[in-house]
């Protein structure tokens, strides 16, 4: 890892900037161009170091969402999970061990919509889907401090 994705990573595990140009403005403040800091988290995410490059929204002030769950026979997991998947709403997709394997966050606008797209789901998918809203909201600080060598 070069001194630029450890610096991005240090830098920027919360506190984004919020502008037009974020990417900029990360390079200002770290006295780097545009183009490097593109290209480090580039490849921060292409090693795998890196999954995502984004703000984490309170769900209840930006729309509505829920997480949600499926029991699909193992055969037919990834077929569900794609056709799941094709839905512009759904996101955090993955499969685990247990009757219920298919697990997924559903967001929308509002209510209304969230439920209207669950049922499309639902009924795109071919098997019941079960919404386990969020009841109470907990906040934790998951930056952490790297000790590189």
């Amino acid at each position: 890892m070069n001194l630029l994705q450890q610096q991005l990573i240090d830098a920027y595990q919360k506190g984004l900037p919020v502008c037009s140009r974020p990417y900029l403005e990360m390079a200002n403040r770290l006295g780097s161009t545009e183009g490097d800091v593109i290209n480090a988290l580039d490849e921060l995410k292409t090693s795998g170091a890196l999954s995502r490059v984004g703000p984490v929204f309170n769900h209840k002030k930006a729309g509505a969402s829920t997480l949600a769950a499926m029991a699909v026979p193992e055969d037919e997991l990834a077929e569900v999970a794609e056709r799941v998947n094709a839905f512009e709403g759904v996101n955090h997709n993955y499969a685990r061990e247990h009757k219920f394997n298919l697990w997924f966050v559903v967001t929308a606008p509002d209510q209304d919509q969230l439920q209207t797209a669950l049922k499309e789901i639902e009924l795109n998918g071919g098997y019941k889907v079960m919404s386990l809203p969020m009841v109470k909201s907990h906040f934790i600080d998951l930056g952490f401090k790297v000790k590189w060598q």
